[in-house]
């Protein structure tokens, strides 16, 4: 991988302190990365500009972050599987304030004065999510499934399928072809 000041070189990343970190990430300088002692970063990883991370977030391999997304972890994480891709401007929260006006939010106020819903959220392997997407707390998009943009996800998706709306609901069954793909992919990888 050729020099270019626009993503972080290796030695800068080393010095983030991530919880671990593989081969081939790019990300960008202009990025965000918040706690990143909670953050685990695969191999074949690019990251783009103006996202942010933040709270306990595990990516895993061959996963493109694309700009101004942000993914809010808390405590609970985020766990991006192998293939991943997430367009423009998506928005995953494992944590959120309570709207129902129990108590106060934002993050200047004490914890005791507040509420939050924190749930892990999954994406598995070969999901793909459309721009300006939002995923909600304990949502599981199982392998294959794709979101399409402009979608709310509050509820789980079923494994290749094809999704969308507000909120997002199944439309069609999506091609398995990608499959094979992969396979031959990473026999020709595997070599080098």
């Amino acid at each position: 991988m050729g020099a270019n000041n626009n993503f972080f070189g290796r030695d800068d990343l080393k010095t983030l302190g991530f919880a671990s970190l593989g081969e081939d990430v790019l990300i960008s300088r202009k990025a965000s990365l918040y706690g990143t002692s909670n953050i685990c970063i695969g191999s074949h990883v690019r990251i783009d500009d103006f996202c942010i991370l933040t709270g306990k977030i595990t990516l895993g391999n061959y996963i493109h972050i694309a700009p101004y997304t942000s993914l809010c972890g808390g405590s609970k994480g985020i766990i991006l599987g192998d293939y991943v891709n997430l367009s423009r401007k998506i928005e995953i929260f494992a944590v959120s304030d309570d709207f129902g006006g129990a108590s106060l939010t934002n993050p200047m106020i004490p914890d005791e004065y507040k509420k939050t819903y924190e749930a892990e959220v999954v994406l598995e392997r070969h999901v793909l999510v459309g721009a300006s997407s939002v995923i909600l707390p304990g949502v599981i998009l199982r392998e294959g499934c794709v979101v399409g943009a402009l979608s709310l996800v509050k509820d789980s998706l079923p494994a290749w399928s094809i999704n969308a709306g507000i909120p997002a609901k199944k439309i069609k069954e999506r091609k398995r072809d990608l499959i094979e793909l992969e396979k031959r992919f990473l026999e020709i990888n595997s070599n080098e």
